[in-house]
C-alpha cells in the first residue's frame, strides 16, 4: 500500500513575516497521520520553514540543486550535499519552469543521480504543454522525459523517488486537468515502469499538480494511480493546504 504524499511548492514567494505567518497557520492544521506531507520553500527561508515545522513532522525540500553533489566552484548554486546538511530531506528536480529557463534532461538527469547520493528524494517532475497536449503528445513527452532517468540510470532509481506529474497547460492557470485526464497519464508512467520492474511500479508514488485545490482533490486522490499532489498556489494558504493534506487521507 503507497502511503499517500501531499507537498506544497511555495516557488519564488514569501518573506520572513509572511513565511512565519504560514508555519503558524500551518501548526494549528490537524494533519493527517497516514499522509506525508512536505514543503519547498524559497532556499533563503528553509532553514525557518525547517525549525518552525519541526514540531507537525512536515518534511521540507529544496526547489532546485546544483548538478554537483558536493561544494565547488559554482558561483550562485547550492550543492544537494548543502540542502541536505541543513536538514532538506527532498529536491524537486525537473519542474516545467526550470525546463523551461532551459534545463535539458541531461542535466535533470545529473540533478536527480546527485541528489540521490547526497541522501535527498528527488521529486522528479514530468509534463506536457498545452500544444503537446492539443497535438496528442502528450504520453509521448512523459514518457520520454521519464525515459530519459531510466536509460541513464535503471528503473531501480525511483525505488527512492517520487515522481509528479504536472501538466504545464494546468500550472497556475486555474485550469485543472479532469480526474480521469490525469489518471490516465498516471497509468501510463506506472506502466512505463512496470514494463522494467513491476514492484518499482507498484512502490512508487505518483503526484498530480496542476492547480490542485480543497474542492478538486479528493476526486483527484481517488484515482488509482495518483497517491497525492505536489501543490502550488494553494500551499500558500494554510487552510487550504490543510484541507488538501486531508483530502489526500480519507
Amino acid at each position: 500500500m503507497r502511503r499517500p504524499m501531499v507537498a506544497g511548492n511555495w516557488k519564488m514567494h514569501g518573506t520572513r513575516a509572511s513565511v512565519a505567518a504560514l508555519i503558524k497557520g500551518l501548526g494549528k492544521q490537524a494533519l493527517p497521520g497516514g499522509v506525508d506531507v512536505a514543503v519547498f520553500p524559497p532556499g533563503v527561508y528553509i532553514d525557518q520553514a525547517i525549525k518552525g515545522l519541526q514540531d507537525k513532522k512536515v518534511a521540507v525540500g529544496a526547489q532546485n540543486c546544483a548538478v554537483e553533489q558536493k561544494q565547488g566552484a559554482l558561483t550562485g548554486e547550492v550543492s544537494p550535499e548543502q540542502f541536505a546538511d541543513v536538514g532538506c530531506k527532498l529536491v524537486l528536480v525537473g519542474h516545467s519552469e526550470r525546463r523551461q529557463m532551459g534545463e535539458t534532461n541531461e542535466m535533470l538527469n545529473r540533478k536527480f543521480a546527485v541528489a540521490q547520493a547526497a541522501g535527498l528524494v528527488p521529486v522528479l517532475c514530468v509534463g506536457e504543454t498545452l500544444e503537446q497536449r492539443q497535438a496528442g503528445e502528450t504520453l509521448e513527452v512523459v514518457g520520454q522525459q521519464l525515459g530519459s532517468i531510466i536509460e541513464a540510470f535503471g528503473v531501480e532509481v525511483f525505488a527512492k523517488a517520487v515522481i509528479a506529474y504536472e501538466p504545464v497547460w494546468a500550472i497556475g492557470t486555474g485550469l485543472t486537468a479532469t480526474p480521469q485526464q490525469a489518471q490516465d497519464v498516471h497509468a501510463a508512467i506506472r506502466a512505463q515502469l512496470a514494463a522494467k520492474d513491476p514492484e518499482v511500479a507498484k512502490g512508487v508514488r505518483l503526484l498530480y499538480g496542476g492547480s490542485v485545490k480543497a474542492a478538486n482533490a479528493v476526486e483527484l486522490f481517488g484515482m488509482p494511480d495518483i497517491d497525492g499532489g505536489l501543490v502550488g498556489g494553494a500551499s500558500l494558504d494554510a487552510d487550504e493546504f490543510g484541507a488538501i493534506c486531508r483530502a489526500a487521507g480519507n
